[in-house]
């Protein structure tokens, strides 16, 4: 027994193992945009009513909040995905319009031309209402899937399909059919497991996650991890994985991350449980990061982290 401890302890110990080579690779959630308390959020939190006082200028999920959190020095930024009532895929968080812009209703409601008029900055404040920052400052900045595809060529990108419907999957799929093989390498898809499960089917060569990919690769993982085996169903994937539940896993952390490397599979680490997108968003949560960490880094505030990292 006490041989077979020993061997457990060396085939998955970090401690025994040389960090995977390379530095952290950094993912800019939203582009650089506006954080907020995440004190009492609920899935029904506007959060754009409760954001810290700004820093920066940039709102989520534009070009220009994208172009930011490339040239501070983010590798893979992460934007969101809806459907529009005449068939574009528009880049905006919400389903509803009402928390954030000057309109009501669905997303899925309106026209791309509609969507362009509201004012994207419309509804954001620091201070309960007493004064609204960036109101005026939002018209004509939702981008389409498309257009940041073609604002970024060749750069990682993270699409989030915020919509649970196959169709959806489906027409994403559509578009990214029509870029070419290299291209599609740069892309991964998340997203829940309908819409991911109907995005996978029809291009299999795109790099996704969901709950249940997750579920599908952990959980044999867990059980068998122990030998270094990576199960198939880790292959070509990415984990967004919660820090406070990675040290439960076989060869956590520089291990695990190998292994998972020469599967085709990227590891990031999202911090705290991974409720609401947090991210490691300031020095205390940077000095958290598992010693030697080569995987990648979540974080809503990468003008303030891609420095600390390349420390």
């Amino acid at each position: 027994m006490l041989l077979a401890a020993a061997g457990l302890y060396v085939g998955n110990s970090s401690t025994l193992a040389d960090p995977p080579p390379g530095r952290p690779f950094q993912l800019a959630h939203r582009g650089l945009a506006q954080t907020f308390d995440l004190a009492g959020v609920t899935n029904d939190t506007c959060t754009a009513e409760r954001i810290h006082p700004p820093e920066h200028s940039y709102l989520e999920n534009t070009l220009a909040s994208m172009r930011a959190a490339f040239a501070a020095g983010a590798d893979l930024v992460e934007f969101d995905v809806q459907a529009t009532r005449d068939g574009h895929l528009a880049v905006f968080h919400d389903a509803t319009l009402q928390c954030r812009t000057d309109g009501t209703g669905a997303v899925r409601d309106h026209t791309l031309a509609e969507l362009r008029e509201l004012d994207l900055g419309y509804g954001y404040t620091s201070d309960g209402g007493k004064t609204f920052p960036f109101r005026g400052r939002g018209f004509g900045l939702l981008p389409t899937v498309e257009e940041v595809l073609a604002e970024f060529p060749g750069r990682e990108l993270l699409l989030h399909l915020k919509i649970e419907r196959a169709a959806e999957g489906e027409a994403l799929a559509d578009l990214l059919a029509r870029l070419p093989e290299q291209r599609r390498r740069t892309l991964t898809v998340y997203g829940g497991d309908l819409a991911v499960a109907a995005f996978a089917a029809r291009l299999p060569d795109v790099r996704v996650t969901s709950k249940k990919i997750m579920q599908d690769c952990l959980v044999p993982y867990l059980a068998g991890g122990w030998t270094g085996h990576v199960p198939d169903a880790c292959h070509h994937r990415q984990l967004h994985l919660p820090e406070r539940y990675g040290r439960l896993l076989w060869g956590w952390p520089n291990r695990f991350v190998a292994r998972m490397r020469e599967a085709d599979t990227r590891v990031i680490l999202v911090n705290g449980s991974g409720e609401f997108s947090e991210g490691f968003d300031d020095p205390d949560d940077v000095d958290a990061l598992p010693p030697g960490w080569t995987g990648g880094v979540w974080t809503n505030r990468i003008d303030v982290v891609a420095p600390l990292l390349a420390r």
